[in-house]
């Protein structure tokens, strides 16, 4: 039976894309139960329609605090059996009551190689910074912003001449096969929480280190 993934989104909705090209392949271990977005207008819920997903557009403002929106959220969510909630770009904090409830089954993707460089204007201020790496990563989500155990990440150099979007173009590559990729190794058993910090079995490493800048022109 293939995980079954409830994806929160408030936006264009570029790594439910990235699902839902994932979730195509006979192989692949987790199907999209349900797309939530709390934006009516959001760009993703019209690939969800054209992949002929369910979804939902559960607007916050519409509620009187944040735990009455975030019931809201768990009711739709059990409703269609969800195993796994999948902040996709959902543009919104998330209380301690919600994140206990969904503890261990409830990820977020992060723009950077978190700890580093939480919250917004991520690429921005990693350039301000002089950094030579950024990324991206995928964790499961805690009380605090941006915080958790971590599954997976992937690093992406920083370019001398980088403007934000670059930079952002550049990661966002990552995050379509990094977010998949967690999903996968859930769904196939392969992550466990240990003392809060995720071991993965069955997986491999990078050997060697990246170096940027690595040579001369």
């Amino acid at each position: 039976m293939k995980l079954r993934v409830g994806v929160l989104i408030s936006g264009r909705g570029s790594n439910l894309q990235a699902l839902i090209e994932a979730c195509a392949k006979p192989d692949y271990p987790a199907e999209i139960a349900l797309v939530i977005s709390n934006e009516p207008e959001a760009m993703g819920l019209v690939r969800a329609q054209g992949a002929d997903l369910t979804t939902e557009t559960i607007e916050h403002h519409l509620f009187e605090d944040r735990r009455t929106f975030e019931d809201a959220l768990t009711i739709s969510l059990e409703k269609a059996g969800v195993d796994l909630v999948c902040l996709a770009g959902f543009m919104r904090l998330l209380t301690a009551s919600f994140v206990s409830h969904w503890e261990n089954r409830l990820i977020n993707i992060h723009p950077s190689l978190l700890p580093a460089f939480k919250g917004l204007d991520v690429h921005e201020r990693v350039i301000a910074s002089g950094v030579r790496f950024s990324g991206c990563t995928v964790h499961f989500v805690r009380a605090d912003m941006d915080a958790g155990p971590i599954i997976v990440q992937s690093a992406v150099p920083v370019h001398p001449a980088d403007e934000p979007k670059d930079l952002a173009a550049r990661v966002l590559t990552s995050e379509h096969e990094c977010l998949p990729l967690a999903i996968r190794m859930i769904a196939e058993g392969r992550v466990r929480v240990e003392n809060d910090v995720v071991r993965v079995v069955g997986t491999t490493s990078p050997v060697n280190g990246l170096i940027n800048p690595s040579g001369f022109s």
